[in-house]
C-alpha cells in the first residue's frame, strides 16, 4: 500500500462518514506520513509549512464573504429574487416550471464560465448571486445538486479548453510549459495551439456528465425549507422590496460601484482580498447597516466562508505533507513496473495514479508540475504521441478539481448553496460532481490518449 493511496483513502473515507473535510485531511496527513516511515515532528514540520500556501486562498474568501453579506444587507438581491418569484408565476408546475428551471441553470451557467474566462474572478461571484436565489429555487423544488454541477462545471471545464482569463494561465502557462520543460530532453515540443486540441475529448466527457446531472440524475423534485440564509436581516425576510425600494439614488449609485469597483480592483492588482475590501468599504458608505454595525456585518461574512478557508489551509498542509514522504515518485514507479508492455493499462493507470494524486491536493493548477515531470517521460517511452501526452497530463490534473472534497471548484458552490444550511459539502457537491465529472473524466481521457 503506498503512503499516498493510504492517505487519500482515509480522507475519503472519514469525508464520506460524515466526519469534518478538515479532520479528515489532519488525521489522513498523519496516516500517511507515520506510514511512509517519517517520525511525527517531521510531519508536523512538513504540515505547517504548507499551511501559509492556503492562507492566502482562505483569506480572500473570507473577505469576500464580508463584502457578499454587507450587499445582502442593502435588500437588492433578495429584491430581485423575490421580483422573479412573482414575475415568473412559479405557484404552478409543468412545462412552464422546467423552462425556469434551465433557464436559472442557464443564467448560473454562464456566470460561472464568465468568471475564468471572460471576468476572471473565479469563485468570487457565488456568495455573492447564490444565497438571495436559494428561496426561487426553493420555490421551483430545484435539486441543488444539479445547481452544484451547473456551477463546478463552469468553473472547471472552460479554463481547461479555452485559452482565455484563466484558461490561458492553465493552458499555456502551467500545462504548456511543464509538459515543454519535461519533454526537452526526449524532444518533445508542443504548440499553444495543439492543447486545447487534446484537451477536447475529457471535456466533451465532462459535457456529457452536466447532460445526465441535469436532464436525469436531479431532474426530480426535491423539497427544502423556506430558511433564512447567512447575511439576510429580519427585515429583509419579511419585506425584501421595502428595503430595496426605500434605498436613495446615490445609494443605489453607490452599489453599483461597490460591484463593479471589486471587479476591477481585483483584476487590476490580481488580489481578491483587495477587491473585496475595496467593495465593503464602499457599501460601508451607503447607510444600508449602522457603522457601528461594520464589525458584525465583517465577522458574518468571514464566518459564512470560514469553512472553505479552513480546508483550503488544511488541503495545503495536507499536500505538503504528501511530497514529503516521496511516496508520489514510488507510486508512478510501482504502478509502472505493474504495466508492462500494455499501452492502454498504461494509460488508464496513469489516470488512476493521477486521480489519487490530485485528490487529497484539489487543484490542477498546483498538481500539473508535479504530474507533468513523472508522466512526459513515461508517456513518450510508451509512444503515446504529443496531443495524447498532453490529453494524459492535463486529464489526470483536472481530476483534482471536479469530485475533491479539496477543491474550491466544489467548496464554492456549498458556499453559496448551503448558506441556509440544507446543503452538504460531501454528499451534495462533492460526490456527485465526483460521479459526473471524474468518472467521464477518466473514460473520456483513456479514449483521447489511445486516439490522438
Amino acid at each position: 500500500m503506498n503512503a499516498v493511496v493510504l492517505a487519500i483513502l482515509v480522507m475519503v473515507t472519514l469525508s464520506l462518514a460524515r466526519v469534518s473535510v478538515v479532520f479528515a485531511l489532519i488525521v489522513a496527513a498523519l496516516v500517511g506520513g507515520l506510514y511512509a516511515g517519517l517520525p511525527l515532528a517531521t510531519i508536523l514540520t512538513a504540515f505547517n509549512d504548507g499551511l501559509g500556501g492556503g492562507a492566502t486562498v482562505a483569506l480572500s474568501y473570507a473577505v469576500l464573504g464580508a463584502f457578499a453579506v454587507a450587499l445582502s444587507r442593502s435588500g437588492i438581491t433578495q429584491w430581485l429574487s423575490h421580483r422573479a418569484v412573482g414575475k415568473l408565476a412559479l405557484d404552478g408546475s409543468g412545462p412552464s416550471r422546467r423552462s425556469v428551471i434551465l433557464g436559472l441553470l442557464g443564467c448560473l451557467l454562464l456566470a460561472a464560465i464568465s468568471s475564468q474566462n471572460l471576468i476572471p474572478v473565479h469563485i468570487a461571484f457565488i456568495p455573492i448571486l447564490v444565497p438571495p436565489l436559494l428561496g426561487l429555487m426553493n420555490r421551483l423544488k430545484l435539486d441543488r445538486r444539479a445547481v452544484a454541477c451547473v456551477i463546478t462545471f463552469g468553473i472547471t471545464a472552460p479554463y481547461m479548453l479555452l485559452p482565455v482569463g484563466f484558461g490561458a494561465i492553465f493552458l499555456n502557462d502551467i500545462l504548456l510549459s511543464n509538459v515543454n520543460a519535461s519533454g526537452a530532453a526526449y524532444g518533445l515540443q508542443v504548440q499553444a495551439s495543439q492543447v486545447p486540441l487534446a484537451m477536447a475529448i475529457p471535456i466533451g466527457g465532462m459535457a456529457l456528465g452536466l447532460l445526465t446531472a441535469v436532464f436525469f440524475s436531479y431532474r426530480g423534485q426535491r423539497h427544502y425549507e423556506d430558511l433564512p440564509y447567512v447575511g439576510e436581516s429580519p427585515a429583509d425576510e419579511h419585506d425584501p422590496a421595502a428595503s430595496a425600494g426605500g434605498l436613495a439614488l446615490w445609494q443605489k449609485l453607490l452599489l453599483l460601484v461597490s460591484l463593479a469597483g471589486t471587479v476591477l480592483v481585483q483584476l487590476y492588482t490580481d488580489s481578491m482580498v483587495l477587491g473585496g475590501l475595496f467593495g465593503f468599504a464602499v457599501l460601508s458608505f451607503t447607510g444600508v447597516f449602522r457603522w457601528h454595525e461594520q464589525d458584525s456585518v465583517f465577522t458574518e461574512g468571514m464566518r459564512m466562508m470560514a469553512l472553505v478557508g479552513f480546508i483550503m489551509i488544511a488541503a495545503a498542509g495536507f499536500a505538503s505533507v504528501m511530497q514529503a514522504t516521496g511516496a508520489v515518485d514510488s507510486l508512478v514507479g510501482s504502478s509502472t513496473a505493474l504495466i508492462g508492455d500494455h499501452k492502454g493499462l498504461a494509460a488508464l493507470i496513469m489516470l488512476l495514479v493521477g486521480l489519487f494524486i490530485t485528490m487529497g491536493i484539489g487543484s490542477s493548477f498546483s498538481t500539473i508540475p508535479i504530474i507533468a515531470s513523472l508522466y512526459v517521460p513515461l508517456a513518450l517511452n510508451f509512444g503515446f504521441s504529443p496531443l495524447a501526452t498532453i490529453a494524459l497530463v492535463g486529464t489526470a490534473a483536472a481530476l483534482g478539481d471536479a469530485g475533491s472534497p479539496a477543491s474550491d471548484s466544489t467548496l464554492g458552490p456549498t458556499a453559496g448553496l448551503n448558506a441556509d444550511g440544507q446543503h452538504d459539502h460531501i454528499w451534495d457537491s462533492v460526490v456527485p460532481t465526483f460521479l459526473h465529472y471524474n468518472v467521464p473524466l477518466l473514460v473520456f481521457g483513456w479514449i483521447a490518449a489511445m486516439t490522438l
